[in-house]
């Protein structure tokens, strides 16, 4: 994935754990795990979080006990009887149960619980989005989690979270839920009538996005290929789509004679692709690789290979591509790869990403002895000749497309003259927009809906692009962002239209729709298909037609407003690099309120922890959180006149709007909940740092705020349990998995009770 460089992050693994004699998994500073005081035990905390999604009996074996046993501690607490975990799904949820017990199991029990070896749980913390830095670069230094009869003080307080849970939800519980990755079984069903694919032909193309639901690590070595569902397809392809893009590690896709380690399960995988291509090339669709190479390597790999070894990063080496057996290596791959699997649409590129690849890579080039007298521009531009030659020995035919991110402004346009004229330059489309939010003028990284493209950096890289006779893309996202990625789609249209305008007038040719996330088919995306024209429509008439086919003539009037409002509101959202990473949007209300500070920093679309100073970026904590007060606010006006444009539609349109409102309403909790948690602990700090020099009358009235705030967390995470157990897309998203469960709504309620009932004792 891509994110704006802070200083925020580290790629580096500090320190390892020997979890077997050949793997070792990474623990950083180890430090002692949170103490969640609103639970009984830890181990009251591993039952109830794994509940859902655990068999009882794996439960068991993790804590050396009984199912029974276990049976009877969930019941205690109110936890309604365990429905069957499906199989099909254990591969889907892993990352989640990692993140939900990153501070309850050691290594060694998480391995159990996951049935995970060790290898392969160091595969997923590495290749899996960076899931290790997502967890903070850090273990916490969980001691082995055994089974313990309750005490009687436990039972005691198992009982008042059995109260609660009947008090707050006990009608809820009930009503039949949707199970989670339900929406994968309406996802596969292919509709025997469906609206005919688009054509193409208009102003954008290619016009490629990820699937909404793809495994990210190693998809193709799933036989099944079910990230890539039939009925997934088949309506990507109705609105418009025109491409699906997989992520791929080019070593394991190709055999090499030059590096023979290099190549393991490649037939399994490639077998899949071709499988892939096939079936999306009946609707319309290709497929295209994401090239982010050559990966850095371990050390033992240059043993005998000193002479392409490269300069170290985050404690591998770069494979030198100034080294021409290297740059044969990456070009004669994926010959092979465009060869064997013959109807691949293409390829992009990352050069300058997280992930260390060639020694210009993270801008560390001096300190090899073959790049050091080569400039950035020449070795990334040299990479992307390279990965030309090889996809078009392979495809002539095949679009290969140069991502500029990550590259240096002073050296880009000397980069983009140097690429081969059959390779196409893309730019995110927003990046150094220039923005005031609150009284507070910064600029966008990228990931941004709320502030409409192209900026400055897009339109210079694209301008040297067309001097240098190459065509251009525009990396856009359409659904949503990491300014909030829990739901589907933001129903924001008017930003989205003014966006496509903007890009139509900057003559682009073609359009990235996402990163990982924002695959999911929506009228988002058909707004899209909207302008996808010879003589493309104006922004207001793209936006009535589209109205019109998803609201009807009665509705669609009612839906323009609706859309305007959530448009309008959402600029405000104080957008910041830092701020859309770690600040609690994603995981709204489910992320815990915390009585004491927990010394955690919040990570990288990972764990907000308490972190109100890394949430904010450059805002003031109270400017912070008065803006997403106001989307809130103004959310909720659009929320009203949405659901009367529901009640107007036609009889045949009703369900998709009345999704549109759940995703809304859903978006519109998370906003006012991000401002809630904000407030709170800003109150929180101030009792626990200015203890000494408050008064009482001072103390009393921001325990009070505490409290109001803590009641309306409670009301917003019931009313969110409500939406997100009708819905299983809520809270999904690709790479990161269920970012919470409805059960994560049902702990929050006990967590803001328990503060509470003990605030006396927390701030006396």
């Amino acid at each position: 994935m891509s994110f704006v460089k802070t200083g925020l992050f580290s790629l580096v693994f500090l320190v390892a754990i020997s979890v077997s004699a050949d793997v070792s998994l990474p623990v950083g500073s180890a430090p002692q795990p949170l103490e969640l005081t609103h639970f009984p035990s830890r181990m009251h905390a591993f039952i109830w979080r794994n509940w859902p999604v655990v068999e009882a009996e794996r439960l068991a074996d993790v804590l050396q006990t009984d199912a029974a046993s276990v049976q009877a501690v969930a019941e205690s607490m109110g936890l309604p009887p365990q429905e069957p975990v499906d199989p099909y799904n254990r591969n889907r949820i892993y990352i989640t149960l990692i993140r939900r017990n990153w501070h309850l199991l050691p290594y060694e029990q998480l391995l159990q619980l996951l049935l995970f070896t060790p290898e392969e749980l160091a595969h997923s913390l590495q290749e899996d989005d960076f899931l290790y830095i997502k967890l903070g670069s850090l273990k916490p230094n969980c001691e082995p989690l055994l089974y313990t009869t309750p005490t009687p003080e436990q039972q005691q307080r198992c009982a008042e979270i059995k109260a609660l849970v009947e008090a707050q939800f006990g009608d809820a519980l009930q009503e039949p839920a949707e199970p989670r990755f339900h929406f994968l079984k309406d996802l596969n069903q292919v509709q025997p009538q469906t609206a005919k694919p688009h054509s193409g032909g208009g102003r954008f193309s290619p016009r490629y996005i990820y699937s909404y639901c793809a495994l990210y690590g190693d998809p193709l070595l799933n036989d099944d290929l079910d990230s890539y569902p039939e009925g997934l397809l088949q309506q990507l392809a109705a609105i418009g789509v025109d491409g699906l893009w997989v992520h791929t590690v080019l070593r394991q896709l190709a055999p090499s004679p030059l590096f023979p380690e290099f190549g393991e399960g490649h037939e399994i995988r490639l077998k899949n692709l071709r499988k892939l291509v096939e079936r999306a090339r009946r609707y319309g669709l290709g497929i295209f690789l994401y090239v982010n190479e050559p990966r850095s390597m371990p050390d033992a790999f240059f043993t005998t290979r000193q002479d392409i070894r490269g300069v170290p990063i985050a404690g591998q080496y770069c494979m030198c591509t100034s080294t021409p057996l290297v740059r044969q290596w990456l070009a004669d791959s994926l010959a092979y790869v465009f060869t064997e699997v013959p109807g691949l649409a293409g390829a992009f590129t990352i050069t300058a990403s997280e992930n260390p690849t060639n020694c210009a890579s993270h801008g560390q080039q001096a300190n090899c002895p073959r790049c050091k007298d080569r400039t950035p521009a020449e070795i990334i531009a040299e990479v992307n000749a390279t990965v030309a030659e090889g996809v078009h020995r392979g495809n002539p035919d095949a679009t290969v497309i140069a991502w500029d991110w990550g590259w240096n402004n002073a050296w880009a346009p000397d980069a983009i003259a140097r690429l081969p004229k059959s390779v196409r330059l893309m730019s995110v489309s927003e990046w150094d927009l220039p923005i005031e939010r609150g009284g507070i003028k910064t600029s966008v990284g990228e990931y941004s809906l709320s502030a409409v493209g192209p900026g400055p950096r897009a339109i210079a890289h694209w301008g040297a692009a067309k001097k240098a006779g190459l065509k251009t893309m525009a990396k856009m996202q359409i659904n949503c962002t990491w300014e909030l990625s829990a739901v589907p789609y933001l129903p924001v249209l008017d930003l989205i239209a003014d966006h496509c305008s903007r890009l139509l007038a900057q003559d682009v040719d073609g359009l990235m729709l996402s990163w990982t996330l924002g695959g999911y088919p929506s009228p988002n995306l058909a707004l899209i298909q909207q302008f996808d024209q010879p003589t493309p429509p104006t922004k207001e008439a793209a936006l009535d037609a589209l109205a019109l086919e998803w609201f009807g003539p009665q509705g669609a009037p009612l839906a323009r407003k609706a859309w305007t409002c959530f448009s309008e509101a959402f600029q405000n959202y104080p957008y910041h690099g830092g701020v859309v990473y770690t600040c609690p949007a994603q995981y709204g209300p489910s992320n815990l309120l915390y009585p004491k500070k927990t010394g955690y920093a919040a990570t990288m679309v990972g764990i907000p922890y308490d972190d109100v100073d890394r949430w904010r970026g450059p805002y003031p904590v109270e400017i912070f959180a008065q803006q997403f007060a106001l989307i809130a606010e103004g959310w909720n006006q659009g929320i009203e006149t949405l659901r009367q444009a529901v009640q107007a539609a036609p009889a045949d349109r009703q369900q998709a709007g009345i999704e549109q409102l759940r995703f809304a309403e859903a978006a519109q909790l998370h906003f006012a909940s991000v401002a809630n948690q904000t407030t709170f602990t800003r109150l929180r700090n101030t009792l626990l740092d200015e203890k000494n020099a408050l008064e009482q009358d001072q103390r009393s009235a921001i325990q009070d705020q505490m409290k109001e705030i803590l009641r309306d967390e409670i009301r917003i995470a019931r009313r969110l349990f409500s939406l997100t157990s009708e819905d299983s897309r809520i809270g999904f998203e690709a790479s990161n998995q269920y970012y919470y469960l409805p059960v994560d709504l049902m702990e929050k309620t006990i967590d803001c009770q328990s503060i509470l009932d003990r605030m006396d004792e927390f701030y006396p």
